[in-house]
């Protein structure tokens, strides 16, 4: 008898700090986030990173931040967030390497209980009813700046490359359609010479395809659009080893110290910063107000900037140019 009694007090106990279903603070009292991004190797991820901790150390909630290796690992990703649905974590900050492959990991964490805001980067709309916010750069608006950029520097005339980035990424096939809308609006004049063509997950895989594409196009080719860090970067390298860096108009996305340094020296004429910082910010603040049962905008524009050389020394340009991330990332 005082085994049975035994065993049902124990199994009353686990049943009651299981968290099964709803939020429930840690150990420690503090709300657990998982912070899942696309990958950690660029400059992008640090900077937004280094955003959630200074939202995690003002709201008192724990950041567990994981991500894949490179940006074309989906079923690592899947697993990062189904691991974490399995540690019962009280909300979920997702950057979706796929629009379609993360449907199934964020119903599931919803369906759990769990609170999910997506950033960066959408999901298709079915998946809209199981998550709480979307924090990230209007993605097409900042795209058509570029293409509005690129007819301007062409004086609405010449050929154009489009390299794209990856199968799958909302968030640059946004950039790419934006990119061609603005393009086409304010060069009709303009033609495009290649669309089609993909960088993939890393900077190697982008320069190969780049270099490709010069070999190409490059005697025809009056301008150039990249819709994120690795193709921008890998880009640049390609169009100083054929000889062609400053002479072909070039508008990249995205931010590091070498593309600002490919701004300085001319190979660069724009590049569309967001604000990765104040998404990773406001990816955990939109997650600890969901906690709380606090009302918060359903989708939130982080903002973009064309940044160029007559604009670099802006305060407002700096801000996004050079991030505090030590400051956080230390600590």
């Amino acid at each position: 008898m005082k085994t049975l009694i035994l065993a049902l007090f124990t199994f009353s106990l686990a049943m009651l700090f299981c968290g099964c279903g709803g939020s429930s603070k840690s150990s420690s009292g503090k709300y657990r986030i998982a912070v899942v991004p696309k990958a950690s190797n660029h400059m992008f991820w640090k900077t937004i990173h280094a955003g959630t901790i200074k939202a995690a150390q003002e709201e008192d909630v724990e950041i567990l931040w994981k991500g894949p290796l490179i940006e074309s690992d989906r079923e690592g990703q899947i697993k990062v967030v189904e691991n974490f649905v399995t540690q019962q974590v009280d909300a979920l900050a997702l950057a979706p390497l796929d629009d379609q492959a993360m449907i199934r990991p964020v119903k599931e964490a919803s369906q759990d209980g769990i609170k999910v805001v997506i950033w960066d980067s959408g999901l298709d709309q079915s998946a809209e009813p199981f998550f709480d916010s979307f924090v990230a750069t209007d993605n097409f608006a900042a795209g058509e700046k570029c293409g509005k950029k690129l007819a301007e520097l062409l004086g609405g005339e010449g050929n154009v490359v489009l390299l794209r980035h990856m199968v799958g990424s909302a968030s640059t096939r946004k950039r790419e359609e934006g990119f061609l809308k603005g393009l086409n609006e304010a060069g009709p004049n303009i033609a495009l010479i290649s669309d089609d063509k993909y960088g993939g997950a890393t900077m190697e895989e982008a320069l190969e395809v780049s270099n490709n594409l010069l070999n190409r196009f490059g005697s025809a080719a009056d301008g150039i659009f990249t819709p994120n860090e690795s193709t921008t970067e890998a880009m640049m390298n390609a169009l100083e080893t054929a000889g062609l860096a400053g002479k072909v108009k070039f508008v990249g996305f995205d931010n590091n110290d070498t593309l600002v340094s490919g701004i300085e020296s001319k190979v660069i004429d724009a590049l569309a910063l967001q604000d990765p910082f104040n998404m990773g910010y406001l990816a955990v603040k939109h997650a600890v107000a969901h906690l709380k049962g606090e009302t918060v905008d359903k989708v939130v524009d982080t903002g973009s900037l064309i940044l160029t050389l007559d604009n670099l020394q802006d305060a407002r340009s700096q801000e996004l140019v050079s991030p505090d991330v030590d400051k956080w990332l230390k600590e």
